[in-house]
C-alpha cells in the first residue's frame, strides 16, 4: 500500500478495554498488554507503508526481537485507553519502536521493542527493501527508565512444562506468535502474581522461531524463564514483582 494521506511520525490509537481481555480479577491481562502494543505498532507500520501486506512483496516480514514493558498499573474492564508509539531507530534490518499506554491523562505503561527484518521464505534476517526515510526518527525519546537486558540464559533451570506448537499458536507469518512465548510461561507463574497484578516489569528475548507441532519446554529459575526446543533456548523472559 502507499504511504497513507494521514501518515504522520507518531501514531495515538484508543482502545476500550472488553471482558475477553481480563482476567478474573477485571485487569487486562499481560499478554493482552501485549497485543494492544503490537496491534498499534502494526496500525502505523501500514499508514507508513512498511506493514506485512507492504513486505511480502519482498518475502519480508518484521519480527519480534527484544521486548521491555514497565508498569505502573494495569487498565481495567471497560476502561478507555490510548496506546502511543513512535520509532526510536531505524537503520538496514533492525528498528526499535517505543510505545506508551495512558489512562486518560496518565502514562501508566512503558514499552520499547526491537524489530528485526526477516525474510519469511528462506527465514533468514537481511535488510528492509522498502523506503522508510519519511518515518521521523526519535533518539531522544524513550518510553522506559531501563533499556533492552540480555537475559542470562547460563543458569541451572528446572523443566516446568512441555507443550506441542498448535495452529491456535501460529500467526501470519507462519510460526508461534511472539504473545504466546509470553502466555506459555504466565501460565506457570503463581496465579495470585498475575491476578494481584504483582509484575512491574516484563524483559523478552527473543531467539529462535517455533512452528507447528514442534515440541518445546518451558524452563524456570525464580523469576527468569526460558523456552528451548531441542536443548536450545528460543526465548527468555525475566520479571521483576
Amino acid at each position: 500500500m502507499p504511504i497513507a494521506s494521514n501518515f504522520t511520525s507518531t501514531l495515538s490509537r484508543d482502545w476500550e478495554i472488553n471482558f475477553l481481555q481480563c482476567y478474573p480479577s477485571g485487569y487486562l491481562k499481560y499478554t493482552e498488554l501485549c497485543n494492544l502494543f503490537q496491534l498499534t505498532a502494526a496500525a502505523h507500520s501500514e499508514l507508513g507503508g512498511i506493514s506485512f501486506s507492504d513486505m511480502q512483496d519482498y518475502d519480508q516480514s518484521w519480527v519480534l526481537s527484544k521486548m521491555r514493558i514497565e508498569i505502573k498499573q494495569l487498565p481495567k474492564w471497560k476502561d478507555n485507553v490510548t496506546v502511543k508509539t513512535w520509532i526510536n531507530s531505524l537503520e538496514n534490518s533492525r528498528s526499535t519502536r517505543c510505545l506508551e499506554l495512558y489512562l486518560g491523562d496518565e502514562k501508566i505503561v512503558g514499552c520499547e521493542t526491537y524489530w528485526a527484518v526477516f525474510n519469511t521464505t528462506t527465514r533468514r534476517p537481511e535488510t528492509l527493501a522498502l523506503p522508510h526515510e519519511h518515518f521521523e526518527i526519535y533518539p531522544e525519546n524513550r518510553a522506559v527508565h531501563i533499556g533492552f537486558s540480555k537475559i542470562n540464559i547460563a543458569q541451572e533451570f528446572e523443566l516446568v512444562q512441555q507443550r506441542v506448537v498448535q495452529l491456535s499458536d501460529l500467526d501470519i507469518v507462519n510460526h508461534a506468535n511472539s504473545v504466546k512465548y509470553l502466555e506459555w510461561c504466565l501460565d506457570c507463574l503463581e496465579p495470585e502474581v498475575l491476578l494481584k497484578k504483582k509484575i512491574t516489569s516484563l524483559d523478552m528475548n527473543y531467539l529462535k522461531e517455533v512452528s507447528y507441532l514442534e515440541a518445546v519446554a518451558i524452563n524456570r529459575k525464580q523469576n527468569t524463564f526460558t523456552l528451548s526446543k531441542e536443548g536450545k533456548t528460543c526465548f527468555a523472559l525475566e520479571l521483576e514483582y
